[in-house]
């Protein structure tokens, strides 16, 4: 199955992105609600498992993976029109319309539009440099996030740099496969990470090297291991659960809000147990896998996926499957 810009998917990445929304979802859940978490009804603190497993886990790899797909486009878009910059440039003004209405009418913890900012002042100019400096530039970045903390607009610009530059050394085109060592040496190196994690406050400075740092380290280990079950007989489980969700990201990171806001004003939920999270993450990634799935029979895309393309190339691509070969 192609992509939008017209060459075909890799299909690791639709799996990763897809995984990435679960995870986003899971830490998005009580921001999105406005109401207090408690520790779980169990007695168990749960919130400390979703801080060390989730927190800012999954957003460098949905930034990575960001950064990933715009060099993809750049480069399938610089063999079909003649000024490919021109066609980014509108893809990005058009993410920061739809992540300014999400902030606007649904929440204020939208990321899209600091991803269509970092992007124009990052990402796009980057184009521009050969790739051993866009290479030398991400890591860089990487370090001053790490040294002032900045965990939003700093890593998300590294984040996009390093992905950028995976694809233009081709490393993307011959997905590296994880052996068991690299993945369990990732493990060994967060731990103790983790570890300091849990002894600072997030008042203090050195929470948000210790959040960041581990961050990138647990956010590295889930592609691990998620490259490695690829090689396995679950390959095609992890395919039917998180493709879907991966092929139609931006649709279901839209809807999940409407979702969970919906869910919290007709159960009246002031708080909100860690268990609840869980049950209503789960839910509405359940409900989204299916829905996903059946729209994935019948057209081409998601439905803001196919408003985003057609923004992005000014011209309307049939969505119907059955559509496909018709004349246009």
């Amino acid at each position: 199955m192609p992509t939008s810009s017209g060459q075909p998917r890799i299909p690791e990445l639709d799996v990763i992105r897809g995984f990435a929304l679960c995870g986003i979802l899971l830490a998005n859940v009580q921001p999105i609600s406005g109401g207090r978490t408690t520790a779980a009804s169990t007695g168990v603190d749960g919130s400390t498992w979703l801080g060390l497993l989730v927190e800012q886990r999954f957003m460098p790899i949905f930034a990575l993976l960001f950064g990933i797909g715009f060099s993809l486009l750049l480069r399938s878009a610089s063999a079909r029109v003649e000024r490919p910059r021109i066609l980014l440039l509108r893809r990005l003004l058009c993410l920061l319309a739809i992540g300014a209405a999400h902030f606007l009418l649904l929440w204020w913890g939208d990321i899209l539009s600091t991803y269509a900012l970092v992007g124009l002042l990052v990402l796009l100019p980057s184009t521009w440099l050969p790739r051993f400096a866009v290479a030398t530039l991400g890591p860089v970045f990487l370090l001053v996030a790490l040294a002032t903390g900045d965990g939003r607009f700093t890593l998300t610009a590294a984040l996009f740099l390093i992905g950028s530059a995976l694809v233009r050394y081709n490393v993307i085109d011959r997905l590296p496969k994880p052996g068991l060592v690299t993945t369990l040496g990732l493990a060994v190196v967060a731990v103790p990470v983790l570890l300091w994690q849990t002894t600072v406050q997030p008042g203090d400075r050195a929470f948000a090297l210790a959040l960041a740092a581990g961050g990138l380290l647990v956010a590295a280990f889930y592609i691990c291991v998620l490259l490695l079950l690829l090689r396995t007989r679950l390959r095609g489980v992890l395919q039917a659960i998180f493709t879907p969700l991966g092929r139609m990201a931006l649709t279901n990171y839209i809807s999940a809000t409407a979702l969970v806001r919906a869910i919290v004003a007709v159960f009246d939920l002031d708080a909100i147990t860690t268990t609840d999270v869980v049950l209503i993450a789960a839910a509405i990634l359940t409900t989204q896998c299916l829905f996903s799935t059946l729209w994935l029979r019948h057209f081409t895309q998601g439905p803001l996926e196919w408003l985003w393309r057609w923004a992005t190339w000014t011209h309307r691509r049939p969505m119907l499957k059955t559509w496909q070969n018709e004349p246009r």
